[in-house]
């Protein structure tokens, strides 16, 4: 058995047994940036472009995917939308750092995409090719200043596609994913790597969606060399990693092929370069986690080794159906509710995504949600769980399933139910108020989850992911997770609900309650949407 399966094990019960070091506790006065800094990197800033009027959030998540190729504006506005900082907000709410929020030093930033725990960033490195706007070479994204840091100068785009193994040979344009582990780990420790890894898959989805609603063809890769990769970036595999590759189609091109360079072919000898310049980490103390290292260890196996196609496919219809059949209620528990079309928003990606937060307590279950709100919700999420564009996902099959504990929606009894997304319809598996099993089983203040209009119970199977595609399949299962999620949190707004995503929940108590198999089929994640309270006190001061 790999340490992915135990790790996830771990995950599941950590509700119930703490994962070590369990006496950890976070020092915040010493906390990391949010941001990387490199102090002796030249920046330029990016333009922007605003999303033409047709560019609309329900596009995003539900319309065709596109051809077009990206142009530097294009880039500019999607890194701007997904990552940007772009707002400060001070509301009155349940969160536990209310109180500090007031002082500059603590300001609560906002930005479309969504992380756990906070603002945790995923690193942004854009390695350009001679057929781009710019002198070729690597450079980061500054997420507070909106620029681009140059790190490296000179193409070295032939490292990165021999690192994709045979994956967009005809590419010189590509949006590479990091982590450092200490940017998340400083607060979740031995858990950050759950963490980081839907986060990944939550960006993901942003540009997705932002790509979708542009008509943009945007794709991503999570197999490839991540130790070539890593040393071209000059990371240290203890500390930082390598979570996705997204090659771009520039304009310019006829498709599937770049604008002939100079020499009149891509060049094809990888180079060998290493990014030199440094960062500067305001940390005093950094600390390693052993179960972090262990489980990014796990997940560099087999990393060049692409998973055969058809293979996971195969591998999530068996599990699912053996997993459904199981989770079969014994009795009858009442009537199928057959949920609506989906609704079509109006409102514009960018808006949608500087829309976007979380509740944190302020739902209230009067007026209730209608059930049109409810089957947007879901179909949004359920969109994202075949990672869409990613070259390692399913074709047909899902990574995720959907339960919903319904609490206050028209028409709809109260009751645990599971989602069927293709026929549209809510199976029971609970009959009966649900509020009092939701708040018992959640650990923080934040939430007064029975005001919810409903929440949604992502789980996934992930034993058989690993088994069909090893234990960097964990990465994916996360990923896709991650996306739902942001899926989500796009549409809300959209949609007219508010909406909130927890970790902190009792995973057990969540499998025994639905009959889910133990072991085999995780809860992973819990969103809530609903209406929140009228006329809140707030603050919203838009710097983007």
């Amino acid at each position: 058995m790999g340490y992915a399966r135990a790790y996830a094990s771990a995950v599941l019960w950590r509700g119930r047994v703490p994962m070590e070091p369990a006496d950890f506790v976070p020092d915040w006065a010493d906390r990391p940036r949010k941001d990387k800094y490199f102090p002796d990197a030249p920046h330029f800033p990016l333009p922007d472009c605003p999303p033409g009027p047709a560019a609309s959030a329900a596009r995003g998540l539900f319309g065709p995917r596109g051809e077009d190729g990206f142009t530097l504006p294009l880039l500019g506005g999607m890194l701007r939308d997904s990552y940007g900082l772009t707002g400060r907000r001070l509301g009155v709410q349940a969160n536990s750092d209310l109180g500090t929020l007031p002082r500059y030093p603590h300001a609560n930033f906002s930005r479309g995409t969504a992380s756990g725990g906070g603002l945790y960033p995923i690193g942004i490195h854009w390695v350009s090719g001679p057929s781009g706007p710019l002198t070729p070479g690597v450079h980061h994204y500054s997420t507070p200043h909106h620029s681009m840091r140059r790190l490296l100068t000179g193409d070295v785009t032939p490292d990165v596609r021999a690192a994709l193994g045979g994956l967009a040979e005809d590419c010189d344009q590509f949006l590479v994913l990091t982590v450092k582990f200490w940017q998340n780990a400083f607060k979740y420790n031995s858990f950050a790597y759950h963490v980081v890894t839907m986060d990944t898959g939550a960006l993901l989805e942003t540009w997705r969606i932002w790509a979708g609603a542009q008509g943009l063809h945007l794709g991503a890769a999570l197999w490839f060399d991540e130790e070539r990769l890593g040393r071209l970036f000059g990371l240290s595999a203890e500390e930082e990693g390598v979570f996705a590759v997204v090659p771009l189609r520039w304009a310019g091109g006829p498709a599937g092929a770049l604008p002939a360079t100079p020499t009149g072919a891509l060049p094809a000898t990888p180079t060998g370069a290493v990014v030199r310049a440094k960062e500067q980490e305001r940390s005093r103390l950094v600390l390693g986690f052993e179960t972090v290292r262990r489980i990014h260890e796990a997940t560099l196996e087999g990393a060049a080794e692409r998973p055969a196609a058809g293979v996971l496919d195969a591998a999530l219809e068996e599990a699912w159906a053996r997993l459904r059949a199981a989770a079969e209620p014994a009795g009858p528990v009442g009537e199928p509710v057959r949920l609506p079309e989906p609704q079509q928003p109006s409102m514009g990606v960018r808006e949608a995504l500087r829309a976007r937060r979380s509740s944190f307590g302020r739902f209230t279950g009067r007026p209730a949600m209608s059930a049109g709100q409810l089957s947007t919700a879901l179909a949004a999420a359920a969109s994202a769980g075949r990672l869409e564009g990613c070259e390692e996902g399913p074709a047909t099959a899902s990574l995720t399933r959907l339960h919903v504990f319904v609490n206050h929606v028209e028409g709809v009894p109260a009751g645990a139910y599971a989602y069927d997304a293709e026929a549209r319809t809510l199976r029971p598996v609970k009959a009966g108020p649900q509020g009092w099993f939701l708040q018992r089983n959640y650990f923080l203040d934040n939430y007064n989850l029975e005001q919810a209009g409903a929440l949604i119970l992502v789980s996934a199977p992930t034993p058989a992911v690993l088994d069909a595609v090893g234990d960097r399949g964990l990465r994916l299962v996360n990923a896709a997770v991650g996306a739902a999620s942001q899926a989500l949190y796009t549409v809300a707004p959209a949609a007219g609900l508010a909406c909130g995503v927890a970790l902190g929940f009792d995973s057990v108590s969540y499998t025994e309650h639905l009959g889910l198999v133990d072991g085999e089929e995780l809860p992973l994640l819990i969103m809530m949407i609903g209406q929140e309270h009228r006329s809140p006190a707030d603050f919203d001061h838009a710097i983007a």
